[in-house]
């Protein structure tokens, strides 16, 4: 990791659940981190002390390209340009396939699909401007963008995970056509134990209580494990599963 100490980390939804813990971990290992969220009070909260690593806090809604094209303004003005991105903001509301609103089926489109894509080209362009070459895109995808739908209510946001997969593999093929060092790479996790998981399972109260969940520190462990590779290695798609899974 000692390439990037001192480097600019981005990490979207960093308010809470993965992106906080990703941001906190990026902190101890001496990163500048740029958190991005509706509510950058919260990212203010995750500043550890004791770390070396510099935290900055920027409202952003990462449906919106207007917030997103001044967040990567006020990034290049002030601290130089990008060269870590974390993607992980993300929404999965109940939308039936058959029935579903269309302002949900928008909202997870808008966020998972294209926020994420509108993030990640504004991150290339700077690292290809600056010539950074040892950059990194990493995107927090889903088991389910590997997985069939297990039913309908989930479906939208199952579709929005696999076409992140897909986006990841054309991302890694436009750099390399360009000649370009800069890695990518995906991390596919299973159940994990955060506000938004929490949020859903109330409608399963019995099932919550003993459903195998990882943490979201255990996510932002596999952030780390991606970046610390030799830039000869990239890590591409680490799945993980919490142990005892079911199904």
């Amino acid at each position: 990791m000692d390439r990037y100490r001192g480097r600019v980390a981005v990490v979207t939804g960093a308010s809470q659940g993965v992106g906080a813990a990703v941001a906190r971990q990026l902190l101890r290992q001496g990163l500048t981190v740029v958190g991005l969220a509706r509510r950058p009070d919260k990212v203010k909260e995750l500043e550890l002390k004791e770390a070396p690593g510099k935290l900055h806090a920027i409202q952003t809604d990462i449906s919106s390209e207007d917030s997103i094209l001044s967040a990567f303004k006020w990034i290049k003005d002030n601290l130089g340009g990008v060269d870590v991105l974390v993607n992980n903001a993300a929404v999965f509301p109940t939308a039936p396939v058959a029935s579903g609103k269309t302002e949900d089926w928008k909202s997870i489109l808008d966020l998972n699909v294209l926020g994420l894509s509108i993030c990640t080209r504004e991150a290339v362009q700077d690292m290809l401007g600056r010539g950074v070459d040892d950059g990194f895109i990493i995107h927090i995808n889903s088991d389910l963008g590997h997985l069939p739908p297990f039913g309908t209510d989930r479906a939208m946001y199952g579709a929005s995970k696999h076409a992140v997969r897909v986006l990841l593999e054309g991302l890694r093929k436009d750099l390399v056509a360009r000649g370009s060092k800069i890695r990518v790479g995906e991390i596919s996790p299973g159940a994990i134990r955060t506000e938004g998981l929490m949020g859903v399972m109330q409608e399963f109260p019995e099932i919550a209580k003993t459903i195998p969940c990882m943490e979201p520190e255990d996510i932002a462990d596999a952030v780390v494990y991606m970046l610390s590779q030799h830039p000869r290695v990239q890590v591409y798609d680490i799945i993980m599963y919490p142990t005892g899974r079911p199904v």
